[in-house]
């Protein structure tokens, strides 16, 4: 699968996401290529909120036809207020468990009984569309070496230079340069 992302939300989206269930047409994601030699991550999914319990259902329900039957996920709660230990999902039930220490805080673990397993960044609801645009790209590199936190240590990094960057230029903007071209 090649790697996609929705439509960027609107504030309004955010706000009313948070009340009510994603829809699979809403759903944020993008996976390796199918094939793809492995990687540290398989890809990346930006939820919409932190309720696993609304958000699980959609990610799943798109991914059983393609890796096949999700049974199991596992979290770093660290990140995620509520860890419910059951959410039904489209007939079946995918249990849920968490792991302080061995999981990185940034990362969602899905397990099949029949196919394997599957690591993705979870990138923070309230991230804005080009850092996510650029997490959801990078952790579906399929040469891609980094950790989830090694991914968002980096997209902060980035985010950093670039406020430096616009702010410099604000600075040499007022005191009467001028962009070329203009």
């Amino acid at each position: 699968m090649t790697a996609t992302i929705s439509p960027s939300p609107t504030l309004e989206d955010r706000l009313s996401s948070s009340s009510s269930s994603p829809s699979s047409s809403s759903l944020r994601l993008s996976l390796a290529p199918a094939g793809s030699a492995p990687a540290v991550l398989d890809g990346g999914w930006w939820p919409r909120s932190r309720d696993l319990g609304a958000e699980l259902p959609t990610l799943t329900a798109v991914l059983d036809p393609l890796w096949g039957r999700i049974t199991r996920v596992t979290v770093n709660p660290t990140h995620w207020p509520v860890v419910p230990r059951r959410v039904p999902v489209a007939g079946h039930v995918v249990n849920v468990g968490w792991f302080l220490a061995e999981q990185d805080p940034h990362e969602l673990l899905l397990l099949s009984y029949h196919a394997g397993r599957w690591n993705l960044l979870v990138v923070p609801p309230l991230t804005d569309p080009v850092s996510a645009a650029w997490l959801m790209a990078a952790s579906s590199d399929p040469l891609g070496t980094s950790t989830a936190s090694r991914l968002m240590e980096e997209a902060a990094r980035l985010r950093t230079v670039s406020e430096t960057d616009r702010a410099v230029e604000a600075v040499w903007e007022s005191e009467g340069g001028q962009r070329k071209g203009g």
